[in-house]
């Protein structure tokens, strides 16, 4: 067993591969990875940080207790999309306990995931507005909200374990959509650890890119994040985001 607060090292057992699929996981089930996970405290900046934020809080949301503490991912357990962003935001995910909810990105991101028949409902405030994903789970490359939403390259590789165990417990993915540079630099770069590809992938980012890793793994869409600035000065429309969920998700859907 790991120590607590230990990230998963895939070195210390022997991945079994079926159809070039990572078979196991060191976790036997999402809610065990996800009790683990939350107690990590391997990036002692991030650490720091994250509490930080939780007990200076914002003032517009004084009156609320802050999670502080890194966030699992959630959705469908049999999703066959996968959504994977950067980190999460300092009061939205570090806020709430949940990726993507109470701040601006996941104003967009669970409106298209709406539309295109994902999610019940449209919005994400809290782990208690009654928010279902079908189909589709949603994650984070880096677990603790980063000062500035710039995580280290140590934490980065630090996190890769958890993103790698996480994924393998997702059989059925099909399609994953990478939410900026970042997310899709890391889905190739753990292609291989997961039984994806034989080795890295090559292929730049570009919103609308596609990686197709079939037929041992599944196709990656390429989208700038769904972030403020993006958002804000027009880079990333709602139409745009739309489309780019929508190629997504007719990789996912069955053959």
């Amino acid at each position: 067993m790991l120590a607590a607060g230990s990230a998963p090292k895939h070195s210390d057992r022997p991945s079994k591969r079926v159809g070039g699929r990572v078979a196991r996981s060191t976790y036997t089930s999402l809610d065990e990875l996800t009790a683990r996970l939350i107690e990590c405290e391997r990036c002692p900046r991030l650490v720091a940080w994250r509490q930080q934020v939780a007990d200076e809080k914002r003032a517009a949301f004084r009156s609320e207790e802050y999670w502080g503490r890194p966030v699992p991912g959630f959705g469908d357990p049999q999703a066959r999309l996968l959504v994977i962003g950067l980190a999460p935001a300092a009061h939205g995910g570090n806020r709430t306990g949940r990726i993507f909810t109470g701040d601006r990105s996941g104003d967009l991101l669970f409106s298209a995931l709406h539309s295109a028949g994902f999610s019940n409902q449209p919005t994400s405030v809290s782990r208690a507005d009654g928010l279902r994903l079908k189909g589709a789970y949603v994650v984070a490359a880096v677990r603790c909200a980063p000062p500035q939403n710039k995580p280290l390259t140590v934490e980065i590789v630090e996190c890769e374990a958890w993103l790698v165990e996480e994924i393998s417990l997702l059989p059925q993915v099909r399609s994953v959509l990478a939410l900026g540079s970042l997310a899709f630099a890391r889905t190739l770069e753990v292609a291989a650890r997961l039984g994806w590809s034989s080795k890295k992938p090559r292929a730049r980012f570009a919103h609308g890119a596609v990686v197709d890793l079939r037929p041992t793994g599944p196709t990656v869409v390429a989208s700038y994040h769904p972030s403020q600035q993006n958002t804000f000065t027009g880079r990333l429309t709602p139409a745009m985001f739309d489309e780019v969920v929508s190629t997504a998700r007719y990789f996912a859907l069955p053959a």
